[in-house]
Order: structure tokens, then sequence, then C-alpha cells
């Protein structure tokens, strides 16, 4: 009998974590750096260093005691762990203004995603190029997906077309979907749905100057009242 090795689990913190790590250890790497520690990472993030070693072990790199990680190694470690090491084609959906800041961020290709496509509904955007990729109509998605073998699909239309675009995505083979519209999505159980929710960032980013500001003119009240 042979026994598969269960597929390792991992936190979504773990996951978001490791792209800041990446971004810094490139850093370093171009500076000339051979090795780097835990505790080296964790003081440039304001991190406890035992959460970056915990976070570290899922990429299966081992770092050498007194010494760290070698750099080089732990980079490559981390892409091969998020599968960046590998070029993932997508397919766009929605060539408005969100549509078109996507196809215009060269840095997605670093990390292996390869935008071939973008497809719109609006006539007057289809057959236009953006950054270099052409712009087709929605028709043609299905289509191209299967000759194409094209997995993942990014959504970034209003949020009442959302679902629409994504019941073409599913039905054209697509197995992952990064969702930028504000909408709740229906998926099947075989089909990855991330969210990337910009308006609950922006609503954490604004709560916390609100209560910067309050405590502030509390502060100021509060020394005014002594006077």
């Amino acid at each position: 009998m042979i026994f598969k090795k269960k597929p390792l689990v991992v936190s979504r913190s773990t996951l978001k974590r490791l792209p800041l790590y990446l971004h810094l250890l490139e850093k370093v790497m171009a500076e000339g750096a051979e090795y780097v520690s835990c505790t080296q990472i964790a003081k440039e993030f304001d991190f406890d260093p035992t959460q970056v070693r915990k976070d570290l072990e899922v990429t299966g790199e081992v770092g050498t005691a007194r010494i760290g990680f070698r750099v080089a190694g732990l980079v490559d470690s981390i892409k091969e762990f998020l599968g960046w090491n590998n070029a993932h084609d997508a397919f766009l959906v929605g060539a408005g203004n969100l549509g078109k800041a996507l196809l215009g961020y060269r840095d997605f290709e670093k990390y292996g995603l390869n935008i071939v496509a973008a497809f719109d509904n609006d006539p007057r955007k289809v057959g236009t190029r953006i950054f270099g990729k052409e712009v087709l109509p929605l028709n043609r998605l299905a289509n191209l997906s299967k000759r194409m073998h094209v997995h993942i699909g990014i959504v970034s239309v209003p949020a009442e077309h959302a679902q629409s675009a994504v019941d073409l995505m599913v039905n054209a083979g697509i197995k992952a979907i990064w969702n930028f519209a504000p909408a709740p999505l229906r998926i099947p159980a075989d089909v990855i749905l991330e969210n990337a929710r910009l308006t609950q960032s922006l609503a954490v980013l604004t709560n916390n100057l609100k209560r910067n500001r309050d405590q502030g003119e509390n502060n100021a009240n509060s020394d005014v009242s002594k006077i």
C-alpha cells in the first residue's frame, strides 16, 4: 500500500508574511549578504523571531545555528513553496480602470503570474491593447481557456457583474479565481476563490486614523481642562 504525504496546512497569516520576507531577502541578497537570521528578519518588521522561524519552517529550508539561513537558498525555497518559480497564465475579466492597473503591474510576472489576455463586454474596449495585452470579447473566454489550459481568472468588474463573470470562468474550466469585486460570490467546492478586499483594508486604515485623531483630541481637551 502506498501512503501519500498529507498536504501541509499553512495559516493565512503565514502565507501573508512570506512575501514580506521574500521582498526583504531579495533586497539583502542584492546588497551582497550571504546569510540572514530570523532575528534580523524579525527586527525589520517588528515581529517575534520565534514566529519568523515557524513561518520559514514551512518552506523546508534549514538554517544553521548561530549563522542563520543562506539567503539565496531561502529565496528559492519561499518561491517554490508559494508556487512563484513557475509561470501561471491568467485571464482578466474587466478592462476598466482597475483592470488596466492590474494589467500594467509588471511585478506579477516576477512572481509567476502572466496575464495573457483581458476580456470585456464593452465594444469600445474590445480590440484595444492595454500594456501590450489585447482586450477580447467575453464570448471568446471559454474556448481560449480550454485551448490554452489557463486555470487562473482575475475578476475586476463592478460588483453587479462579478457573479456572471465568475460563472463564465468556472464553466470555462478556470480553477482559481482572484476576485477584486466587492461582492459575495458563489463557487463550486473544487474552485479556489481569493478575495482581494481593498475596501476592508481601507476601512482598517481610516478607522485607525480616526481613532488616533479622536485620541489626540481627547488628550488636547484634557490638557486644556487642566489650565
